[in-house]
């Protein structure tokens, strides 16, 4: 089998960022995504599309990035004999006007090492995943979800669902609270190539996830984009949003490793929400909507 060469990956990384854009403008119907180009100093460089004070979408932003060169210093633990690197994905964050809309999440990338620049690897992984954080439960958007991301995972191994989905509770739980910031998905990484046929399995495996995206979100979006709201609800979606930004400045692997390794800032903040509360020790009224939130947004089994 012919060997998978990176030039292959990121032009599916590419096109994968245009097409969903195309998609989120139609489905917001009045914004379009702006799209900052950059490079970074070390090697490579990247396009940041965001979208704002859109109809459906307050903010949101679908990065592709590939960056090379030097192994920042973050790294080097984990490797032996690595010196240089290439890192390329797709990074989006949704956040969306309406508090019944809910915020989503996706990534999906692939890293590889070597000892001379350009050289042969010495090793490599694929990563990424798909995650929802509704504001307020629903049950439905959250089964068509779990059921789409069961399916992508089962035509692949079906050892991926349960052990993805596990991982991104785990991932995904605000430790300091106690709490998940959403209802899950499936979170990956580090999934090693072992030889070149297993790594078009795996790079199919990132394609099915991507492309999973628009099915996904797109019902969503349709399902609830014209649902009636209070300021109630938008206080509420403030508080979760906040919980949002906790979690991706405290815990997020991802804008670590952007911020450690001389990332674009502004491309690796691009997943905070425009507007977000912090009330001090707030707790939902006993019995209430926003309370019933936080018993829902824990790790179950929603599939049988």
């Amino acid at each position: 089998m012919k060997a998978l060469e990176l030039n292959e990956i990121i032009t599916y990384l590419v096109d994968l960022q245009q097409s969903i854009c195309s998609s989120l403008e139609k489905l917001d119907g009045q914004s379009t995504f702006k799209t900052d180009n950059w490079t970074r100093t070390e090697g490579g460089g990247g396009a940041s599309k965001v979208i704002e004070n859109g109809n459906v979408f307050e903010k949101g932003g679908v990065n592709f990035s590939h960056v090379y060169g030097k192994l920042p210093d973050i790294l080097k633990s984990e490797t032996r004999t690595a010196n240089y690197f290439h890192a390329t994905g797709v990074s989006i964050v949704i956040h969306p006007q309406n508090p019944f809309v809910p915020i989503i999440h996706m990534n999906v990338r692939y890293f590889c090492m070597s000892e001379e620049e350009n050289g042969k690897i010495t090793d490599e992984w694929f990563g990424g995943g798909i995650d929802l954080s509704p504001a307020y439960p629903n049950e439905d958007d959250t089964l068509h979800l779990h059921q789409t991301l069961k399916e992508v995972c089962d035509k692949f191994d079906i050892s991926y669902y349960p052990t993805f989905k596990t991982w991104c509770d785990d991932y995904f739980t605000i430790k300091h609270r106690n709490e998940m910031r959403g209802v899950g998905g499936i979170f990956y990484d580090h999934l090693r190539p072992k030889n070149d046929e297993h790594k078009h399995q795996l790079f199919s495996f990132m394609q099915a996830v991507g492309n999973s995206f628009l099915p996904i979100y797109a019902e969503i979006v349709q399902r609830n984009k014209e649902k009636s709201f209070n300021e109630k609800n938008k206080e509420w979606q403030f508080v979760r949003r906040g919980r949002y930004a906790e979690f991706n400045l405290i815990y997020d692997r991802g804008t670590h490793f952007g911020l450690r390794s001389n990332g674009r800032i502004e491309s690796i903040l691009m997943s905070l929400p425009p507007h977000a509360e912090w009330k001090y020790n707030y707790e939902p009224k006993e019995n209430s909507d926003e309370a019933a939130s936080l018993l829902f947004f824990q790790p179950k089994n929603w599939i049988n």
